[in-house]
């Protein structure tokens, strides 16, 4: 789709998109260009919390003046605009549901110029940001029905009704699309998910240093010594006639004598005997896990004939 005025990319990069009542809808997020004339034709807004959105918006009938760009279109009808991915191309399928929710006809929407020589860009109903990558050589209208991209990136199928026609590297092979959603592919993608096995340190236990006091018993044999009475007689001689005869003829007398004897003594000391402390150490040891994952599996289940018709599933 040609769009009158001249837009200039990076202005739009830094454009602030505003409604036609003047609203602002929000930044510019990629610029998407015409394979045929390379032109911008269609710009992303970046709606939503934080501009976590991209809508496309056509700038058919965009009007851009500093760094403001606006649209013929109110706010609500770009925000509820079909959400495609701004993955650098649009498919045809993507580009006609965008055209209908903006009231667009895509069949004379269609881009007038045609080309002559070496075009740089990818045929078909792709816009890509930037310069496309393969070449198209011949005269003819740009915009048609295809089919898909194959493994070259060159476009396949018929072009629409124009005058000349797109010559280049094809495919005459049909590819396959996705019948499960509304947009169409060229081959599935199967996944699988891969255990990864790792370790994390967490706490285990806790293991900590008490003191308190006990009372044990301890017996040590200990060496005594005591005094017993003796009774000791010697005859009266003159050598000791003097103290014999030193008191009375006849009297009553009593001595007194006193005894000692050792007895065991027991007392403490508190004495440091040893230090303790508490570490730890690293021992390593094998542990086998399991898990269950899920992969995908894709079935060939075909109606026509193949070349291996001696199979009837094929399982990938």
């Amino acid at each position: 789709m040609a769009t009158g005025t001249t837009f200039d990319v990076e202005a739009l990069r830094r454009a602030t998109v505003h409604a036609s009542d003047g609203a602002k809808i929000g930044k510019v997020g990629e610029v998407y260009l015409d394979d045929a004339t390379d032109r911008p034709e269609w710009v992303t807004v970046r709606t939503g919390l934080f501009g976590s959105s991209e809508t496309f918006v056509p700038l058919a009938g965009a009007t851009s003046t500093d760094d403001e760009l606006r649209v013929p279109y109110t706010k609500d009808q770009v925000k509820d605009a079909p959400r495609t991915d701004a993955d650098g191309q649009l498919t045809p399928d993507e580009e006609e549901r965008l055209y209908r929710h903006y009231g667009l006809d895509a069949s004379t929407s269609a881009a007038t110029d045609t080309t002559t020589g070496t075009t740089a860009g990818t045929t078909g109903a792709e816009h890509l940001r930037g310069e496309g990558t393969g070449y198209t050589e011949g005269t003819g209208q740009r915009r048609g029905e295809y089919e898909g991209l194959d493994e070259l990136g060159a476009a396949q199928g018929t072009a629409g009704p124009g005058a000349g026609t797109t010559t280049g590297t094809t495919s005459r092979r049909t590819e396959g699309h996705d019948t499960s959603g509304p947009t169409t592919d060229e081959a599935m993608t199967r996944s699988e998910e891969r255990l990864q096995v790792g370790t994390e340190r967490r706490e285990a236990g806790r293991a900590r240093l008490r003191k308190h006091v006990v009372t044990e018993t301890q017996t040590h044999q200990v060496p005594t010594s005591h005094e017993e009475v003796t009774l000791e007689r010697e005859p009266v001689t003159d050598r000791n006639r003097g103290a014999a005869t030193s008191g009375p003829e006849l009297s009553d007398e009593e001595h007194e004598v006193v005894l000692h004897e050792e007895v065991p003594v027991v007392s403490t000391t508190v004495e440091p005997v040893e230090r303790v402390r508490v570490g730890t150490r690293e021992v390593s040891e094998e542990r086998t896990v399991s898990a269950d994952v899920r992969k995908e599996e894709i079935d060939l289940d075909a109606d026509a004939p193949r070349a291996d018709a001696g199979r009837d599933r094929d399982r990938l």
